[in-house]
Protein backbone atom coordinates (compact mmCIF):
# COMPACT_ATOMS: atom_id res chain seq x y z
CA UNK A 1 0.00 0.00 0.00
CA UNK A 2 1.49 3.70 -0.83
CA UNK A 3 0.46 6.69 1.18
CA UNK A 4 0.58 10.16 -0.61
CA UNK A 5 1.36 12.64 2.07
CA UNK A 6 1.73 16.50 0.85
CA UNK A 7 4.48 17.80 2.96
CA UNK A 8 3.16 21.29 2.54
CA UNK A 9 0.19 20.29 4.87
CA UNK A 10 2.13 19.48 7.49
CA UNK A 11 3.73 21.08 10.56
CA UNK A 12 6.92 21.48 11.59
CA UNK A 13 6.80 18.96 14.31
CA UNK A 14 4.77 16.54 11.85
CA UNK A 15 7.49 16.73 9.40
CA UNK A 16 9.96 15.57 12.10
CA UNK A 17 8.22 12.82 13.23
CA UNK A 18 8.04 11.47 9.59
CA UNK A 19 11.84 12.05 9.42
CA UNK A 20 12.53 10.33 12.44
CA UNK A 21 10.16 7.60 11.04
CA UNK A 22 11.90 7.38 7.86
CA UNK A 23 15.36 6.89 9.61
CA UNK A 24 14.31 4.36 12.09
CA UNK A 25 12.67 2.78 8.95
CA UNK A 26 16.79 2.88 7.56
CA UNK A 27 15.26 5.39 4.57
CA UNK A 28 18.13 7.40 3.50
CA UNK A 29 17.66 8.13 -0.16
CA UNK A 30 15.26 10.24 -1.78
CA UNK A 31 14.09 8.47 -5.09
CA UNK A 32 11.73 10.14 -7.97
CA UNK A 33 8.76 7.99 -9.51
CA UNK A 34 11.15 7.22 -12.80
CA UNK A 35 14.44 5.94 -11.56
CA UNK A 36 17.57 8.26 -13.58
CA UNK A 37 20.44 7.13 -14.56
CA UNK A 38 22.90 9.81 -13.88
CA UNK A 39 26.00 8.09 -15.08
CA UNK A 40 24.22 7.37 -18.78
CA UNK A 41 26.27 9.00 -21.59
CA UNK A 42 24.12 11.99 -22.98
CA UNK A 43 22.60 11.17 -26.25
CA UNK A 44 24.17 11.92 -29.26
CA UNK A 45 24.17 15.46 -30.39
CA UNK A 46 22.36 15.44 -33.79
CA UNK A 47 23.50 17.90 -36.28
CA UNK A 48 21.06 18.19 -39.59
CA UNK A 49 22.42 18.45 -43.13
CA UNK A 50 20.73 21.68 -45.08
CA UNK A 51 17.90 20.31 -47.44
CA UNK A 52 19.45 20.03 -51.29
CA UNK A 53 19.42 22.48 -54.32
CA UNK A 54 16.18 22.46 -56.77
CA UNK A 55 17.19 19.59 -59.36
CA UNK A 56 17.23 20.66 -63.16
CA UNK A 57 16.34 18.18 -65.95
CA UNK A 58 19.07 19.45 -67.88
CA UNK A 59 22.20 21.82 -67.47
CA UNK A 60 20.85 24.57 -69.78
CA UNK A 61 22.29 27.81 -69.47
CA UNK A 62 19.53 29.15 -67.39
CA UNK A 63 20.09 27.16 -64.81
CA UNK A 64 23.77 27.98 -64.79
CA UNK A 65 23.38 31.35 -64.48
CA UNK A 66 21.09 30.65 -61.46
CA UNK A 67 23.48 28.64 -59.81
CA UNK A 68 26.20 30.79 -60.45
CA UNK A 69 23.46 33.43 -58.48
CA UNK A 70 22.79 31.43 -55.97
CA UNK A 71 24.35 31.80 -52.30
CA UNK A 72 26.39 28.78 -51.44
CA UNK A 73 24.87 26.18 -49.47
CA UNK A 74 28.61 25.51 -47.88
CA UNK A 75 29.60 21.98 -46.87
CA UNK A 76 26.65 18.90 -46.04
CA UNK A 77 27.42 17.83 -42.32
CA UNK A 78 26.64 14.40 -41.81
CA UNK A 79 24.52 13.39 -38.37
CA UNK A 80 27.36 13.22 -35.29
CA UNK A 81 28.07 9.50 -34.96
CA UNK A 82 26.67 8.18 -31.96
CA UNK A 83 29.20 7.88 -28.81
CA UNK A 84 30.24 4.36 -28.11
CA UNK A 85 28.90 3.42 -24.72
CA UNK A 86 31.67 3.60 -22.02
CA UNK A 87 33.05 0.52 -20.19
CA UNK A 88 35.00 0.14 -16.89
CA UNK A 89 38.21 -1.68 -18.85
CA UNK A 90 40.20 1.67 -18.67
CA UNK A 91 38.51 2.00 -15.00
CA UNK A 92 40.18 -1.38 -14.02
CA UNK A 93 43.45 -1.13 -15.52
CA UNK A 94 43.61 2.57 -13.61
CA UNK A 95 42.74 0.37 -10.18
CA UNK A 96 45.84 -1.85 -11.29
CA UNK A 97 47.97 0.26 -11.39
CA UNK A 98 47.16 2.83 -8.29
CA UNK A 99 46.86 -0.52 -6.10
CA UNK A 100 50.27 -1.61 -7.67
CA UNK A 101 51.97 1.28 -6.99
CA UNK A 102 50.86 1.30 -2.83
CA UNK A 103 53.92 0.12 -1.08
CA UNK A 104 52.16 0.12 2.49
CA UNK A 105 48.49 0.26 3.88
CA UNK A 106 48.60 3.73 4.58
CA UNK A 107 49.74 4.46 0.63
CA UNK A 108 46.63 2.31 -0.47
CA UNK A 109 44.02 3.71 1.70
CA UNK A 110 45.39 7.20 0.53
CA UNK A 111 45.05 5.93 -3.24
CA UNK A 112 41.46 4.71 -2.93
CA UNK A 113 40.62 7.82 -1.20
CA UNK A 114 42.07 9.93 -4.95
CA UNK A 115 40.53 7.23 -6.56
CA UNK A 116 37.83 7.93 -9.29
CA UNK A 117 37.13 5.30 -11.47
CA UNK A 118 34.76 3.60 -9.43
CA UNK A 119 30.81 5.78 -9.10
CA UNK A 120 30.32 4.51 -6.06
CA UNK A 121 32.12 7.25 -4.14
CA UNK A 122 30.45 9.69 -5.72
CA UNK A 123 27.17 8.18 -3.47
CA UNK A 124 29.06 6.95 -0.43
CA UNK A 125 29.67 9.30 2.48
CA UNK A 126 32.71 7.56 3.46
CA UNK A 127 35.73 5.28 2.50
CA UNK A 128 35.40 2.36 4.89
CA UNK A 129 38.92 1.13 4.62
CA UNK A 130 39.50 -1.56 7.07
CA UNK A 131 39.29 -2.34 11.01
CA UNK A 132 41.60 -3.89 13.51
CA UNK A 133 45.23 -5.05 13.58
CA UNK A 134 47.45 -5.06 10.61
CA UNK A 135 49.91 -7.18 11.68
CA UNK A 136 47.27 -9.84 12.56
CA UNK A 137 47.33 -13.59 11.40
CA UNK A 138 43.90 -13.56 10.68
CA UNK A 139 41.84 -11.27 8.06
CA UNK A 140 38.56 -11.50 7.48
CA UNK A 141 36.82 -10.06 4.07
CA UNK A 142 32.67 -9.19 3.84
CA UNK A 143 31.47 -7.89 0.62
CA UNK A 144 30.84 -4.05 0.94
CA UNK A 145 29.75 -1.78 4.07
CA UNK A 146 26.32 -1.34 5.19
CA UNK A 147 24.64 1.95 6.21
CA UNK A 148 26.25 2.12 9.53
CA UNK A 149 29.34 1.41 8.88
CA UNK A 150 29.05 4.26 5.83
CA UNK A 151 28.21 6.50 8.54
CA UNK A 152 31.07 5.54 10.49
CA UNK A 153 33.89 4.72 7.99
CA UNK A 154 34.69 1.60 9.75
CA UNK A 155 33.73 -1.93 8.58
CA UNK A 156 31.40 -3.87 10.01
CA UNK A 157 29.96 -2.03 13.49
CA UNK A 158 25.93 -2.39 12.25
CA UNK A 159 23.88 -5.89 13.72
CA UNK A 160 26.33 -8.00 11.56
CA UNK A 161 29.36 -6.59 13.26
CA UNK A 162 28.29 -7.06 16.64
CA UNK A 163 27.20 -10.77 15.94
CA UNK A 164 31.12 -11.09 14.40
CA UNK A 165 32.50 -9.80 17.51
CA UNK A 166 30.58 -12.37 19.18
CA UNK A 167 31.53 -15.47 17.10
CA UNK A 168 35.31 -14.36 17.35
CA UNK A 169 34.93 -13.87 21.33
CA UNK A 170 33.48 -17.26 21.39
CA UNK A 171 37.07 -18.77 20.36
CA UNK A 172 38.83 -16.00 21.84
CA UNK A 173 39.50 -13.53 19.13
CA UNK A 174 39.06 -10.34 19.30
CA UNK A 175 39.24 -6.93 16.75
CA UNK A 176 42.88 -6.28 17.71
CA UNK A 177 43.42 -10.16 16.66
CA UNK A 178 41.98 -9.75 13.44
CA UNK A 179 42.09 -7.69 10.52
CA UNK A 180 39.06 -6.72 8.96
CA UNK A 181 37.73 -5.02 5.35
CA UNK A 182 35.68 -5.36 2.15
CA UNK A 183 35.86 -6.14 -1.50
CA UNK A 184 34.13 -3.18 -2.02
CA UNK A 185 35.20 -0.20 0.24
CA UNK A 186 32.33 2.33 -0.67
CA UNK A 187 28.61 1.56 0.10
CA UNK A 188 26.19 1.11 -3.07
CA UNK A 189 23.04 3.01 -2.91
CA UNK A 190 20.43 1.60 -0.88
CA UNK A 191 22.64 -1.56 0.24
CA UNK A 192 21.99 -2.94 -3.24
CA UNK A 193 24.55 -5.75 -4.42
CA UNK A 194 27.36 -4.18 -6.36
CA UNK A 195 27.44 -4.59 -9.48
CA UNK A 196 30.11 -6.84 -11.74
CA UNK A 197 31.82 -3.88 -13.41
CA UNK A 198 31.64 -2.10 -9.39
CA UNK A 199 32.96 -5.10 -8.27
CA UNK A 200 36.10 -6.22 -10.70
CA UNK A 201 37.30 -2.16 -10.20
CA UNK A 202 37.76 -2.72 -6.65
CA UNK A 203 39.59 -6.11 -7.08
CA UNK A 204 43.01 -4.85 -7.37
CA UNK A 205 42.48 -2.95 -4.39
CA UNK A 206 41.28 -5.69 -1.87
CA UNK A 207 43.98 -7.90 -3.80
CA UNK A 208 46.73 -5.82 -2.93
CA UNK A 209 45.32 -5.51 0.70
CA UNK A 210 45.82 -8.91 1.45
CA UNK A 211 49.28 -8.85 -0.35
CA UNK A 212 50.22 -6.26 2.41
CA UNK A 213 48.45 -7.61 5.23
CA UNK A 214 50.29 -10.78 4.48
CA UNK A 215 48.20 -13.09 6.92
CA UNK A 216 48.30 -16.49 7.89
CA UNK A 217 44.29 -16.95 7.20
CA UNK A 218 41.87 -15.22 5.12
CA UNK A 219 38.63 -15.72 6.12
CA UNK A 220 35.81 -14.91 3.74
CA UNK A 221 32.24 -13.57 5.09
CA UNK A 222 29.68 -14.76 2.56
CA UNK A 223 29.58 -15.87 -0.81
CA UNK A 224 30.34 -12.99 -2.40
CA UNK A 225 33.65 -12.43 -1.18
CA UNK A 226 34.09 -16.18 -1.62
CA UNK A 227 33.71 -16.14 -4.99
CA UNK A 228 35.60 -13.31 -5.76
CA UNK A 229 38.47 -13.95 -4.25
CA UNK A 230 38.42 -17.69 -4.28
CA UNK A 231 37.69 -17.79 -7.96
CA UNK A 232 34.67 -20.25 -7.27
CA UNK A 233 31.03 -20.38 -8.58
CA UNK A 234 30.34 -23.17 -6.04
CA UNK A 235 27.57 -22.07 -3.34
CA UNK A 236 28.13 -20.96 0.03
CA UNK A 237 26.68 -23.90 1.82
CA UNK A 238 29.12 -26.37 0.16
CA UNK A 239 32.51 -23.92 -0.08
CA UNK A 240 32.14 -23.25 3.94
CA UNK A 241 34.29 -25.24 5.63
CA UNK A 242 36.57 -26.30 3.80
CA UNK A 243 40.28 -25.01 3.61
CA UNK A 244 41.74 -23.89 0.18
CA UNK A 245 44.79 -21.91 -0.93
CA UNK A 246 45.01 -18.08 -1.93
CA UNK A 247 47.97 -16.42 -3.84
CA UNK A 248 48.57 -13.25 -2.23
CA UNK A 249 51.70 -13.17 -4.72
CA UNK A 250 54.08 -13.35 -2.17
CA UNK A 251 53.15 -16.79 -0.90
CA UNK A 252 50.26 -19.57 -0.42
CA UNK A 253 47.94 -19.00 2.19
CA UNK A 254 44.74 -20.99 3.71
CA UNK A 255 41.84 -19.70 2.97
CA UNK A 256 38.11 -20.32 4.56
CA UNK A 257 34.53 -19.51 3.23
CA UNK A 258 31.85 -19.60 6.01
CA UNK A 259 28.60 -17.71 6.07
CA UNK A 260 27.87 -13.62 6.44
CA UNK A 261 26.77 -12.48 9.97
CA UNK A 262 23.98 -11.20 7.77
CA UNK A 263 22.62 -14.15 6.79
CA UNK A 264 23.09 -15.71 10.36
CA UNK A 265 20.41 -12.85 11.44
CA UNK A 266 17.89 -14.29 9.16
CA UNK A 267 18.71 -17.92 9.62
CA UNK A 268 20.05 -18.33 13.10
CA UNK A 269 20.16 -22.18 12.97
CA UNK A 270 22.94 -21.99 10.47
CA UNK A 271 25.06 -20.57 13.49
CA UNK A 272 25.75 -24.46 13.76
CA UNK A 273 27.68 -24.49 10.83
CA UNK A 274 29.72 -21.43 11.38
CA UNK A 275 30.62 -22.90 14.90
CA UNK A 276 32.41 -25.90 13.02
CA UNK A 277 33.87 -22.96 10.76
CA UNK A 278 35.04 -20.92 14.12
CA UNK A 279 36.75 -24.33 15.39
CA UNK A 280 38.56 -25.39 12.31
CA UNK A 281 39.76 -21.95 12.60
CA UNK A 282 40.45 -22.18 16.43
CA UNK A 283 42.21 -25.51 15.52
CA UNK A 284 44.43 -24.11 12.64
CA UNK A 285 45.67 -21.55 14.73
CA UNK A 286 46.98 -23.49 17.31
CA UNK A 287 48.61 -25.72 15.29
CA UNK A 288 50.75 -23.56 12.79
CA UNK A 289 52.68 -21.14 14.09
CA UNK A 290 54.78 -17.78 12.99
Amino acid sequence: MRIETDPGSLTADALAALIEWYQANGVDTAIDEVAIDRFAAPPPEQVFAPAPAPAFESPTADAAAFSARAPSAGPTFAPAPPRAPETPDLDIEAARIAAASAETLDQLRETLGRFEGCSLRLTARSLVFADGNPAARIMLVGEAPGREEDLQGVPFVGRSGQLLDRMLAAIGLDREQVYIANVVPWRPPGNRTPTPEETAICRPFVRRQIALVDPDFLICLGGAAAKELLDTREGILRLRGQWLGFDTGKRTIRAMATLHPAYLLRQPLQKRLVWRDLLALKSALASETR
